[in-house]
Formats: structure tokens, C-alpha cells, sequence
């Protein structure tokens, strides 16, 4: 896990690459990568590639990076765990191929060499990467199916800069940071900056499951070589009868063997134990695949105190049960205070999540862990969500009377006026089911939506909301998350929730917020292969698909698993913000509120968009 940068001048006249905004650019993401730092430069002095690390597999110097091949022909920057890499190396060595290192970064390398982008299906992990080809003078950027990993360009003057964080890349004084009114109106609308747009008009998310090619040209279109929903859909065409047994030790094979690869590493592997299924059935299956010393984190607060909120007994009983070296950290209002500015600091686009992210992995840290597995996915993967059925639902119910010429419009315009904005009895979304919740895009719109788009004038101004909603396009933004279409409306909203909520704010938030702590966080329930071994399975599954999960550890789960409520993982930041102070008014502190605060603390600009 690292943080990488570079710069491109593509253009002869831009003349060669200022060293010291590469370095700058590099060091403002230290925190990812305490271990070491690096860079490496063309001989021309176009191209600079610059990488922090955080050392995880072959801690050695020799797998330090920037990393060339033997021949100095490529150069390469790379974030992230290509887990498979053994088998990948000797399928190598067996073309003929030798390394100097024991580290995925040179299998990668040595793999492109022999296969160019025609690899990247074939990697089992995590990544966002960039390749410099000094034979075809080309750089390439690549980043994985589900976006773990997360990689920025930005493009102007001749000059290409990319960095994993939008903030680094500001931080080499090169960048504009005029705001994009799209990426605001994003924000405000679904809690995260949906990609990929960012908050500046001159930076971009290098879309997730794709690779683009920079040459003497600039930037090329991005090419996908993986989708979720194309996945989806080539499992209903593919999809075998299995009987109910079939399928659960199918899916159980896909697990076990998903979570036996996110252990690979040269330094200890904890988890992030919560006291649900998904957290719980992982920490069983790393102990099935092998895990003899694991070490387990849960997070508690006082104010979660003997309601069934608070985690931590479950939690260690879990731990008891799997034999796991545990500890349980108890977070207070005080170190919520203290630690709010850094929370913000570290932030690198705006989101209503993250501070639950933020303070485990501050725990996990504390606890002396580089390596910690998250549960994070087992939601969107198997319909852990009320969208699951409350979207497909609303179509239904909607479908017919939304076309009707007038009545949408009519009815949202007559809720709007009607409603008090901040009623906590009425939703103004009552009002929109007409007019969004007829396609699945507008319904998840309706389900997910932090503000509505009558709300953004307010927030934004009105010419900034109006020019922000017209460039974003939102409705149509989340319906390309249904090419090509998976048909089935549970498979249709794996791929809503594992495109748009996971990849733009659960994910997004974890990296950041692990970074901040110098730790790596492994997903085990998000990865490819997994994914392409489940989509059949779920095509014939019915009914709750989470018992698949549950019932995966070959021992079963202790008994209060499947009796506790399900809760979620959060934190309690309403009560820490507010305090007991409020009068009451802690209910209207929710997202967004915290959307409001965090944009006016940390992002707005000074004289507005």
C-alpha cells in the first residue's frame, strides 16, 4: 500500500519535469507511505514517476520503488497487493523470465512486459498503477474492477500529473483548484463526489476497471477491461441449475478462497471485528484459511454503553470463540475532539461518512497493525441493504404513472411548496416518487439522496446549482452502473451499490482514512475473481443471500451472531457534535448536516463556486 505520483510532459514545448513539484506532490501523501519514499526520472527529463511506501510484501530495499525492469526500457508506480502474484511469477518463470525480488511490483512489471494490457484480467487484488513504456514512449494507468485503489489526472498545458489523492496533486502548485460546480452538486446529492468528477474542474478519476494510455498526443479515452454490471450480466446467460446445497458450497469454495489470498503478506494480518455476519464469518474463514495469529479490533463508546448499539461485548465473544488476539478500543468524545481536524485534514474529498473508518483505523494502528481486513462488501454483494427491495419496489410501483405527462412535475413542485424543508414527518422526497422512481436510476437517486436537487441553490447558489445539476447529469451518471443491463432486479442493484455507494464512499473513505494511519485495509467480499464466482450463484440463489455468507465457516457462527439486530457500523458523531446541549435538536444533526459542515469547514472556497 503506497501513494503514488508522476508527471507527463507530453508535449515537447512544456519543457522537462519540475522535480520539485513531483517531490512535493509525493511527500503530501507521507502518511501513505511512511517506509520509504523514491523517484525516477526519463532521460529526457519528461517523465518523473515519484512513490511513498508502505512496505507489506518483501519489506527488503531491493523491492523499493519507482521500479525499472533490467533493462531500463519501463518504469513503474504501483498502490496496492496483487495478491495471486506467486502464481503469476511462476508462470513467469516458466516462459524464461528471472527476478531479482520476492515483491508483486516486479511480477507486475515482468507481466506487462510479456503481456501489455491483455494482463490485467489475470490480477487477484487491489491496484491503481502507472507503467512507463520507454519503447512506445506511452504511460499507462490502470486501476481495478471495484475502484479499491483510487487514481487522479489531471491534464493541462501539455502536462499530465496523476497522484493517488485529489489533495496531493493540489499540493505541487500546478493544479487549479477552481471548483466544479458538478462535483459540489455530486456531493450534496448522494454524501460522496460521484466520479468521475471530483471538486475541481481540472482533476478526474481515473475510472475504476480501466486503463488509459498517455502519449505524445495527451490522455487517451479511458478502455475498460472489466465491469460489474457486464459481469452480471454474462452470469444470467451462464448461470447453472445448482440445488441449494450446490450453491452453498460453491459459494462457500469462493469465500474461503477469496479471504486464503487477502492474507498474503510479510507482516501480521489483524481484522476489523465488528459483531455482524460479515465481519464475524470473515474472521472465521481467515482462521479456516490458515490465519494462526490474528489479531482482532473493535471499537466501543460510552454512549453506546447497554444498548444494542455497542458492539464490543458480541465482539469479544467472537474473538473467545475464535481464539483471536483481541482488544477492544474505547473511543471518547475527547479524542473525537482532538482528532476532528485531522479527520479533516486527511480528508480528501468531501463525504457524510468515514469518521466510523477514520477512528477504527486509528485503533487498529494504535494496536501496532500495518495489514487489517474489513468486512466492508458482504452488503452490496449479497443484498445486505433495505434498497435491495425498497428500489425495485418504487419501480414497480411507479413505472406506469411517472410517464403521464404532467403529474411528476405537478406533484414535486406541490411537495416542495407545501413541505417544510426540514420536516422530520414528511420527506419533500415523497413528493419526487413520480417523477425519479419509474427507472431504477431515479429510484436509487430517490433512496440514496442526502439533498435533492431543489435543495442545491440554497447550497450552492443558484447559477452554480442550475450550471453544477446540468454538467452532472445524475440520473444518467447512476444509470451507466445498468450497462449492460444484469435484468434481474436483485443483480441490478448489486451493481447500483457496488458501483456507486461502496465504490464512491465506502471505499474512497476507507482508503483515505486508513492512509491517514499508515494502514493497509484488505477487502476481501470486494475483489474480481470473487465476483465472477458468485454472479452465477446469485443468479440462481433466492431469498436472503446473506446466509450464504453466514453459513460458509465450516464450524458455523457462535448463535448470537444471527440473534443481535443489525446496526451497521457507526459512531456517534451526532452526540459528539451536538453534545447534551442541543435541546433536542440532535435529530436534525444527520447527513445532512454533516454534509453541510464538512463542505463549509474544510471545502468551501473563498468567494463561493
Amino acid at each position: 500500500m503506497c501513494g503514488i505520483a508522476g508527471i507527463f510532459a507530453y508535449d515537447p514545448r512544456a519543457g522537462e519535469v519540475d522535480r520539485a513539484e513531483l517531490r512535493a506532490v509525493r511527500d503530501a501523501m507521507h502518511r501513505r507511505g511512511p517506509d520509504g519514499s523514491g523517484e525516477w526520472f526519463s532521460a529526457d527529463g519528461r517523465v518523473g514517476l515519484g512513490h511513498r511506501r508502505l512496505s507489506i510484501i518483501d519489506l527488503s530495499d531491493a523491492a523499493a520503488q519507482p521500479m525499472a525492469s533490467a533493462d531500463g526500457t519501463c518504469a513503474i508506480v504501483f498502490n496496492g497487493e496483487i495478491y495471486n502474484y506467486r502464481e503469476l511469477r511462476r508462470g513467469l518463470e516458466a516462459e524464461g523470465r528471472r527476478f531479482a525480488t520476492s515483491s508483486d511490483t516486479e511480477v507486475l512489471l515482468e507481466l506487462y512486459r510479456s503481456r501489455g494490457t491483455a494482463m490485467l484480467p489475470e490480477l487477484r487484488g487491489m491496484f491503481a498503477f502507472a507503467l512507463w513504456d520507454g519503447t512506445s514512449r506511452r504511460l499507462l494507468l490502470a486501476r481495478d474492477l471495484y475502484g479499491v485503489k483510487p487514481l487522479y489526472l489531471a491534464a493541462a498545458g501539455g502536462v499530465v500529473r496523476f497522484a493517488s489523492q485529489v489533495k496531493a496533486l493540489l499540493a505541487g502548485g500546478r493544479v487549479s483548484r477552481r471548483q466544479d460546480a458538478a462535483g459540489v452538486a455530486g456531493f450534496f446529492l448522494r454524501g460522496a463526489v460521484p466520479e468521475p468528477f471530483t471538486l475541481y474542474e481540472a482533476v478526474r478519476a481515473v475510472p475504476a476497471g480501466s486503463f488509459l494510455w498517455v502519449d505524445e498526443r495527451g490522455a487517451g479515452e479511458p478502455e475498460a477491461f472489466a465491469s460489474i454490471p457486464a459481469i452480471l450480466a454474462d452470469a444470467v446467460e451462464h448461470a447453472p441449475a445448482l440445488t441449494e446445497e450446490e450453491l452453498q458450497e460453491r459459494f462457500r469454495r469462493a469465500f474461503l478462497e477469496s479471504v486464503r489470498y487477502h492474507l498474503v503478506a510479510d507482516v501480521r494480518v489483524g481484522m476489523f471485528l465488528s459483531s455482524g455476519r460479515d465481519s464475524t464469518s470473515t474472521v472465521a474463514l481467515a482462521r479456516e484459511a490458515g490465519a494462526a495469529d490474528l489479531k482482532t479490533v473493535t471499537l466501543t463508546f460510552a454512549e453506546y454503553q447497554g444498548t444494542h448499539r455497542d458492539e464490543a461485548p458480541l465482539a469479544e465473544e467472537v474473538a473467545r470463540h475464535y481464539g483471536t488476539d483481541h482488544s477492544t478500543v474505547r473511543i471518547t468524545r475527547a479524542d473525537f475532539t482532538a482528532e476532528f481536524p485531522r479527520v479533516l485534514e486527511a480528508m480528501d474529498q468531501p463525504t457524510t461518512d468515514a469518521v466510523n473508518s477514520y477512528f477504527v483505523s486509528l485503533a487498529a494502528a494504535r494496536c501496532g497493525l500495518k495489514v487489517a481486513l474489513s468486512g466492508t462488501g458482504g452488503d452490496e454483494l449479497l443484498g445486505g441493504y433495505g434498497t435491495f427491495r425498497k428500489v425495485p419496489a418504487m419501480v414497480r410501483a411507479a413505472r406506469w404513472p411517472s410517464r403521464l405527462p404532467w403529474l411528476p412535475d405537478a406533484l414535486a413542485r406541490a411537495y416542495v411548496a407545501l413541505t417544510p424543508k426540514h420536516s422530520t414527518h414528511i420527506s419533500q422526497k415523497h413528493g419526487a416518487v413520480l417523477k425519479y422512481g419509474g427507472s431504477y436510476a431515479g429510484a436509487y437517486l430517490l433512496k440514496r439522496a442526502v439533498f435533492m436537487p431543489w435543495d442545491l441553490p440554497e447550497l450552492m447558489g443558484t447559477e452554480a446549482a442550475r450550471a453544477g445539476l446540468e454538467r452532472l447529469g445524475v440520473v444518467e451518471l447512476i444509470d451507466r452502473a445498468l450497462h449492460p443491463d444484469p435484468r434481474q432486479p436483485f443483480l441490478r442493484m448489486v451493481a447500483l451499490e457496488s458501483s456507486l455507494y461502496m465504490r464512491e464512499q465506502l471505499l474512497r473513505d476507507i482508503d483515505w482514512a486508513s492512509m491517514a494511519h499508515s494502514l493497509e485495509v484488505r477487502v476481501p467480499l470486494v475483489e474480481h475473481q470473487l465476483l465472477r464466482a458468485a454472479a452465477p450463484l446469485l443468479v440462481r440463489a433466492r431469498g436472503n443471500r446473506k446466509r450464504f455468507l453466514a453459513r460458509s465457516p465450516s464450524g458455523g457462527l457462535p448463535p448470537a451472531v444471527f440473534t443481535r439486530r443489525k446496526t451497521g457500523f457507526s459512531v456517534p458523531v451526532r452526540e459528539w457534535m451536538l453534545g447534551g446541549e442541543d435541546g433536542g435538536k440532535g435529530r436534525e444533526f444527520g447527513r445532512r448536516g454533516w454534509a453541510r459542515h464538512v463542505y463549509d469547514v474544510a471545502f468551501r472556497p473563498e468567494g463561493g463556486l
